[in-house]
């Protein structure tokens, strides 16, 4: 019996197979555990309505968006998403309030025979952790962001209201294929019976993988660009401003967002689309709740690391966006801001394809190179070495701190500081700027 909630945590983290830490090995190649432990809590993820939202890039954003939208509209809603940046009870939320410490401690107590006998994953007791919460909180709807893949991700035992997959790019193909194709198969596999589903953006190099995945499984399927067109994106200092046309009626709409990353343009075309869908299966959600959701959602979800300003005076800003297609929009969102000098502090993990990464970004830039504080990170010195190649030059440093200290030291008036390449040099990052508030 665990007396704390730091005892909990070191247990959750320490004993457990966690892919963050570990990588491939965490993974279990099915969702039997999720099943059976599922099965122990009397099946919570029966309990509640949910929407399930898997995809390469946009996920979290678009499960944050839509849980501010419904909690906006007066629903209770639960949110579960990964991986958390600062603090573990970043995945459960219910109405963006965040597992208090005494619901995890009692939880993970009082099912320590259940994880001893089944032998889950770190993110397989987190699963069965917030469905549990959700069914006993009684939320009217929980957005329920997938974890890895989604075919056999731990979240996929849900019957959900209505799926949304964001967009597919080249990551994890290690765990889920060297092909778009085989990515989008591994996304497609949320996809069920009689269930919409909202494909945020069509390409054409994967759109007949949702369709013939739709067609087989009898699921009405919806690419939001087939009705919605973005017509112009600005950023303000409130965030982004987006002009969007409805194809079908020729309406036109300007929609205010809180988050200020150009991708976020994305994004919304696939939250109104799933927005629209659930509207007909009677959900009340009006044009103002969307809109107040959309310019809330960092603090009524708390989300955090997209396109984030950490202080204006040394100007930085942080984005979690950690594989070639988040990468490329970071360096689109670069190419939109002045500076006189750019200076990137970035990581990278182990098993991250750099050939498709590093090319990317901008040779001119001065490069911090650094290793998040965890086994799967990429030594910063390789990390550099393989830069090199690439033409991108700078220097290593031992630590995320050491790395973004020097990046301060050498900022003048008029510069810019970029700090990510991984969820986890952003997570280190945040973390230290809590600790300084807190002292």
């Amino acid at each position: 019996m665990m007396k704390t909630y730091d005892e909990v945590i070191e247990y959750l983290y320490a004993r457990l197979p966690m892919f963050t830490r570990d990588g491939a090995s965490a993974i279990k190649k099915d969702v039997n555990n999720t099943l059976r432990f599922c099965a122990a809590l009397d099946n919570p993820h029966q309990k509640f309505k949910s929407v399930h939202v898997a995809g390469t890039n946009g996920k979290g954003s678009t499960s944050h968006m839509l849980a501010s939208i419904f909690a906006s509209a007066g629903y209770k809603t639960g949110l579960y998403t990964s991986p958390h940046l600062v603090d573990f009870r970043e995945r459960i939320r219910v109405n963006g309030q965040m597992i208090s410490e005494a619901e995890v401690l009692a939880f993970v107590n009082q099912h320590l025979p259940t994880i001893t006998e089944i032998s889950p994953s770190f993110f397989e007791v987190t699963v069965a952790m917030a469905f549990d919460y959700f069914a006993r909180e009684q939320v009217d709807i929980a957005i329920i962001e997938v974890g890895l893949g989604g075919r056999l991700d731990s979240t996929n035992i849900i019957l959900p209201e209505l799926a949304v997959i964001t967009n597919i790019g080249m990551d994890h193909m290690n765990l889920l294929g060297d092909t778009l194709q085989e990515i989008a198969g591994e996304k497609a596999g949320i996809i069920k019976k009689d269930i919409p589903v909202v494909v945020s953006e069509r390409d054409e190099r994967v759109a007949h993988v949702f369709e013939e995945y739709a067609q087989k499984v009898g699921a009405p399927l919806k690419f939001a660009t087939a009705d919605l067109q973005v017509l112009a994106a600005d950023r303000k200092e409130s965030g982004l401003q987006v002009e969007v046309l409805n194809k079908q009626t020729g309406v036109r709409q300007v929609w205010e967002m809180a988050l200020a990353g150009s991708y976020q343009q994305k994004n919304l075309l696939g939250v109104l689309t799933a927005v629209a869908s659930l509207q007909k299966k009677g959900w009340v959600v009006k044009e103002e709740y969307i809109r107040a959701g959309l310019l809330e959602v960092q603090r009524q979800t708390g989300l955090q690391g997209r396109w984030q300003t950490l202080s204006t005076d040394p100007y930085i800003i942080c984005d979690t966006g950690h594989n070639e297609d988040g990468i490329r929009e970071v360096v689109q969102n670069l190419k939109q801001t002045t500076y006189k000098q750019l200076h990137m502090v970035i990581g990278a993990m182990r098993d991250k394809d750099l050939s498709h990464m590093l090319p990317l970004l901008p040779a001119e830039a001065k490069y911090y190179f650094c290793s998040p504080d965890m086994p799967r990170a990429l030594p910063a010195k390789e990390l550099r070495e393989a830069a090199t190649s690439w033409k991108l030059k700078g220097e290593d440093f031992v630590t995320v701190e050491e790395a973004l200290r020097a990046a301060k030291d050498n900022f003048r008036t008029g510069d810019f500081i970029f700090v990510g390449g991984s969820t986890f040099v952003v997570a280190e990052v945040l973390t230290a700027e809590k600790s300084k508030e807190q002292s």
